[in-house]
């Protein structure tokens, strides 16, 4: 049996590199300008972590750039490109302890899931592209026999990726993973709350043999980094996954430099409805509570807006109330915590003052409510369940991103849909109900980019992931991902008889 590992010994013997990745290294930033990278976990520093610039930025895109315009990686067969990216797949496992140390430490999830969770997923993401990338057939158009019309998807150049702090490396990887197989080259802007799995990545992506310059990191601000990146002329088209303000943001910059392709993965406040035709009422109550407290409730995706008919709505608020004490907030680094830290002091804050708000407008708090571990320096928040919401409360409306779940009550299935629909949002949703023909009926009728039926946390890289409204556009995983980094081309053949 593997002997259980000291995480703290391992933490405290940290030492970390945040300086930028170009050109196939490590590089000092133009400016020496740097930030303080405080783990939530305890609320010490890590270590400092350059602070990007536009130079910085520019120097990246300008590797990136001659990368792609020498064909290193552009001009590899599918197939060579499919073994580069298996072994960074390969490289990413065996790497896990060190990759889930430092995404813990970064962001403050427990330590658990990072090993089981996100190094998995970001290596499947990986190895997923690299073997779709030699299966994906161009196209002959169906012509008169004087032509011979072919389309073919082409590399679009230089993506620029920028990802949040939820899922450092997950959301890395669902840019990288379609952006590099496609034979792009890329600039990563990770959050400059939780940038060191980035940053790690790039070096194990080189190791595996991938060309100097193709894949490249800077840390930094978004206003400075991240809008250098969206306004770089040199830059193609921007992956973005972020809060819907800045996702507006990327538009403009896109509408002030060069018309580069957007695609947003924005903002969610999903809604999970639940019909007294289900029998199962304990299940639909543990399912919303494991997905709701999952990653801190600092998820796009959350259900925090359950719906609840009126005549179980008791029943089910007891139910999902008496799951709250299996996710108490807890020390990231012990193995057995399921729910840990908030990722700074102010999402903290912000988490805070939706729950103040949520009682102040009439909420009852039935779980939960209340800061949690200040002693320890971290950001901790105990899980929070309010019952008594109405639609127009706040609570009901924006993304708070925090372990906060709000129950709504609603009288028939007409008024549910509403209700469900009655969002800015349209990332998600949920239908708990044993008759097929309201399963089938409530799923089309709810505007959302995945509506779960029965369940909610299934799922697979075979499936897009995106949502309809202010959720974005544009969708991450499955073959479709291949569509935000390829340009189409026709080329039309004049046959002589």
């Amino acid at each position: 049996m593997k002997p259980t590992i000291d995480w703290h010994a391992r933490a405290a013997a940290l030492k970390i590199d945040g300086r930028p990745f170009i050109g196939g290294r490590r590089v000092d930033s133009v400016d020496g300008q740097t930030i303080s990278n405080i783990s939530p976990v305890n609320g010490k520093s890590l270590g400092d972590v350059s602070r990007g610039q536009a130079a910085d930025i520019d120097a990246a895109v300008r590797s990136a750039r001659a990368a792609f315009d020498d064909a290193r990686w552009a001009g590899q067969a599918p197939a060579a490109r499919k073994r580069v990216l298996q072994r960074f797949a390969e490289n990413i496992l065996a790497a896990r302890e060190e990759l889930a140390l430092l995404e813990t430490l970064d962001m403050g999830k427990p330590i658990q899931y990072s090993l089981s969770v996100d190094v998995p997923a970001t290596a499947r993401c990986i190895a997923w592209y690299a073997e779709a990338v030699d299966k994906i057939y161009d196209e002959i158009a169906p012509t008169g026999p004087n032509a011979l019309a072919l389309i073919q998807r082409e590399p679009m150049g230089v993506i620029g990726a920028i990802v949040p702090w939820n899922y450092p490396m997950i959301m890395s990887a669902w840019k990288l993973g379609p952006a590099l197989a496609a034979g792009n080259s890329v600039v990563l802007k990770p959050s400059e709350k939780s940038p060191l799995t980035a940053l790690r990545l790039a070096e194990l992506a080189v190791e595996s043999g991938l060309p100097e310059g193709v894949f490249n990191v800077v840390p930094g601000f978004g206003h400075e980094a991240g809008e250098a990146l969206a306004l770089h002329m040199d830059v193609d088209a921007v992956g973005f996954t972020g809060s819907t303000r800045v996702g507006r943001k990327m538009l403009e910059y896109a509408g002030r430099s060069n018309l580069k392709r957007v695609y947003n993965e924005l903002g969610g406040k999903s809604a999970f409805l639940v019909f007294p035709d289900f029998d199962d009422l304990k299940r639909a109550a543990s399912t919303v509570a494991g997905a709701m407290f999952f990653n801190q409730g600092e998820s796009c995706n959350a259900p925090s807006r359950v719906l609840v008919h009126e005549s179980v709505a008791d029943e089910f608020v007891r139910l999902v109330a008496a799951e709250a004490p299996s996710y108490q907030a807890a020390d990231p680094l012990n193995p057995t915590t399921v729910m840990g830290a908030l990722v700074d002091e102010g999402q903290l804050r912000t988490v805070m003052s939706y729950i103040d708000s949520g009682k102040n407008e009439g909420a009852h708090a039935v779980a939960g409510g209340v800061q949690a571990l200040s002693e320890t320096g971290g950001f901790y928040v105990q899980p929070t369940i309010f019952d008594g919401v109405t639609s127009a409360m706040k609570i009901a409306r924006e993304e708070i991103f925090g372990p906060v779940l709000s129950v709504l009550r609603f009288k028939d299935e007409a008024q549910a849909v509403a209700m469900a629909n009655d969002s800015n949002f349209g990332l998600q949703a949920s239908v708990w109900s044993n008759h097929i023909d309201r399963a089938h009926r409530v799923a089309r009728a709810l505007r959302a980019g995945t509506v779960h039926v029965n369940q909610y946390d299934e799922d697979d890289l075979t499936v897009p992931f995106g949502g309809y409204k202010q959720s974005g556009n544009g969708r991450d995983k499955s073959l479709h991902a291949f569509d935000k980094y390829t340009e189409l081309k026709t080329t039309w053949l004049r046959i002589n008889p």
